[in-house]
């Protein structure tokens, strides 16, 4: 039993996806034209809805059935696997890694295939940040019990950039659990998506803010903790 583990999610919080798929759309529209790319996209948010998480090279097979003799599609499956995560860390994201994991277990939790998931912590140098301590699920917020029997602890520090899902484990875990919410990326930063659901316990400015916070703040959840401010 550990003290206390901390869950850090991937996508947003620790690398800029909205980054990433900003790329991925130019790359489409550069190489393929734009109504490749907006077929594409439908297609991909098609499988969101189906699976829960975006299923990059699932899409690109689904796409390729509508289009079986472009060749050139080939290609575009290497620009996803190839892409340089790395070079789309957030500023700070390995350091905080590095100090969390000073203070107790720390494991990567996330949602996605398991093909492109895979690929992109590993490219991005976040597996070997924490030893390969990486769990990817389809629906994290209901594998819970799961996570907890792989890493069962008195305390955990949940972080990530989704206020659904933080919510939904502060009414699994409730006072056995800190929630995180660096405002990083789409979902983070919409408003109306922060007010929908509970307030998480900590709010960041940016993932780089943990390194400013001490482990006693991070574990007095008793009264709420005031939000965590950046310096600008």
């Amino acid at each position: 039993m550990n003290q206390v583990v901390f869950l850090v999610d991937v996508d947003n919080t620790l690398l800029d996806n909205d980054r990433i798929q900003a790329d991925i759309k130019s790359h489409i529209e550069r190489e393929y034209g734009a109504a490749c790319r907006d077929r594409y996209w439908a297609i991909l948010e098609d499988l969101f809805v189906e699976l829960g998480y975006r299923d990059y090279l699932g899409a690109l097979q689904r796409y390729r059935v509508e289009h079986p003799q472009d060749m050139k599609l080939l290609s575009m499956s290497s620009f996803l696997v190839d892409y340089p995560f790395a070079n789309r860390l957030y500023p700070g994201s390995l350091d905080v890694l590095a100090k969390l994991r000073k203070w107790g277990p720390t494991v990567l939790l996330t949602d996605g295939d398991v093909v492109f998931q895979p690929r992109k912590i590993e490219r991005s140098g976040l597996s070997e940040a924490v030893d390969s301590e990486v769990l990817i699920y389809i629906h994290k917020e209901l594998a819970l019990d799961d996570v907890e029997a792989r890493y069962p602890a008195l305390h955990y520090v949940f972080v990530d950039d989704k206020p659904r899902i933080l919510a939904a484990v502060k009414k699994a875990w409730g006072n056995r659990v800190t929630t995180v919410l660096p405002r990083q990326g789409q979902y983070a930063c919409d408003a109306k998506a922060v007010t929908s659901f509970a307030a998480p316990d900590v709010m960041l400015d940016r993932i780089g803010d943990l390194l400013d916070c001490d482990l006693g703040r991070l574990l007095a959840v008793r009264p709420p903790l005031e939000a965590v401010r950046g310096n600008g």
